[in-house]
Order: C-alpha cells, then sequence, then structure tokens
C-alpha cells in the first residue's frame, strides 16, 4: 500500500511557475512509476506526465511539453511537477498516482494509487 500526498497548488498569475509536490509513504516508491494527471470542472480525467521508477524516462503531454517537468527524488519519496509558463487551460485539479508496472501509462487505469490532488487555478 501507498499513500500519496500532494501540495504546492494555489492560485497564480499566468506566465507564473508552481512546483508540485507529492510525498509517498508505504512501500517502496522507488519500485513504482509515477504520474501526474489533471481533471478540471466538467472535464475528464487527462494525462500530464509519467516518469518510470528510477527517473530516468519521462514522457509528457503534447499540451505541457517544453513547459512542465516531472522529476522525483526516490531518497525522500517524492514527485515533483515543474509547471511554468502557466495559462488558463492548466487550471485544473492535479493528481499524482503511481503504478506497479509499466503498461500505458498515459491512461488512468494504469495506474494502482492515487493522492487526493492539489488545485492549481490560474488567472488571466
Amino acid at each position: 500500500q501507498v499513500a500519496l500526498v500532494e501540495s504546492g497548488g494555489g492560485l497564480v498569475q499566468a506566465g507564473g511557475s508552481l512546483r508540485l509536490s507529492c510525498a509517498a509513504s508505504g512501500r517502496a516508491f522507488s519500485n513504482y512509476y509515477m504520474g501526474w494527471f489533471r481533471q478540471a470542472p466538467g472535464k475528464e480525467r487527462e494525462f500530464v506526465a509519467w516518469i518510470n521508477s528510477i527517473g530516468s524516462v519521462t514522457s509528457s503531454a503534447d499540451s505541457v511539453k517544453g513547459r512542465f517537468t516531472i522529476s522525483r527524488d526516490n531518497a525522500k519519496n517524492t514527485l515533483y511537477l515543474q509547471m511554468g509558463r502557466l495559462t488558463s487551460n492548466d487550471t485544473a485539479r492535479y493528481y499524482c498516482a503511481g503504478a506497479w508496472r509499466s503498461g500505458n501509462l498515459r491512461s488512468p487505469g494504469s495506474y494502482n494509487y492515487w493522492g487526493q490532488g492539489t488545485q492549481v487555478t490560474v488567472s488571466s
């Protein structure tokens, strides 16, 4: 069992930056693929980025490529999402998730554990 807790969300002006964190507790964080998803009101949960267990491979959605960076610190059991050049389209609740194995890591269904999310609101 893994418990995930996101933090770092808030209100930011368009063009600004935020760094989200996801603290993991429980069984070996370093064994998991990790991902970030987001969900805006009335919309489906959307893939943002994923990272492999040792942090050597990442993938991100086209909508955030070049603006967002996913990373992890296995010594601290923490996942990060550095977000830059934010726009109103990035307003959503952001969730971190953990997966036992690879697969379609762009799909929410591939993940076994989820945090409660942290709200990001971008004002224009």
